[in-house]
């Protein structure tokens, strides 16, 4: 009769041993979730759009689709070699934010494309998304500060 108990003593601590791992499972799911919640709204994008003198000139666009704004925006430049980019800063919440591309973009534009971008969400996580749309969190422990920021910026004249 022990050894009966004892088996369903064990089976009994088995099947609340694998529920448990499948919750804990579960609330890192949603954790995860919750923390992409505001990044997964964000995109960028090139597009051709007509200058007020008749011409054409490409643009970078930033759209913002969160409740909250994103922060320290950056795009890469044409250059991919050079690890430069177009530092935006603050993208307001449901906005899209407009900057002129650089003027080598138009020699190879065809049709709107997306466009890497990196930024901080409003609770201070650093985010990447890339060209074929793929999001994932970055680096941004203090100790790897210098490789944070990918790209050196650079500044529009105005």
């Amino acid at each position: 009769m022990d050894a009966v108990s004892a088996v369903g003593t064990l089976g009994a601590f088995t099947v609340g041993f694998v529920l448990f791992r499948r919750e804990h499972h579960r609330e890192e799911a949603r954790g995860e979730d919750e923390r992409r919640s505001q990044a997964v709204k964000v995109s960028a994008w090139v597009e051709a759009q007509r200058t007020a003198h008749g011409g054409r000139e490409v643009m970078f666009l930033v759209h913002n689709a969160s409740d909250m704004p994103i922060y320290e925006v950056s795009l890469p430049n044409a250059d991919e070699g050079d690890g430069e980019a177009e530092f935006i800063g603050l993208v307001p919440p449901g906005q899209t934010i407009q900057r002129p591309a650089p003027r080598e973009w138009m020699a190879t534009y065809y049709a709107p494309e997306p466009v890497e971008i990196e930024f901080l969400d409003s609770s201070g996580r650093q985010w990447a998304r890339n060209e074929q749309g793929f999001i994932a969190p970055t680096n941004d422990d203090a100790s790897d500060a210098g490789s944070r920021r990918r790209f050196k910026i650079f500044r529009r004249s105005l």
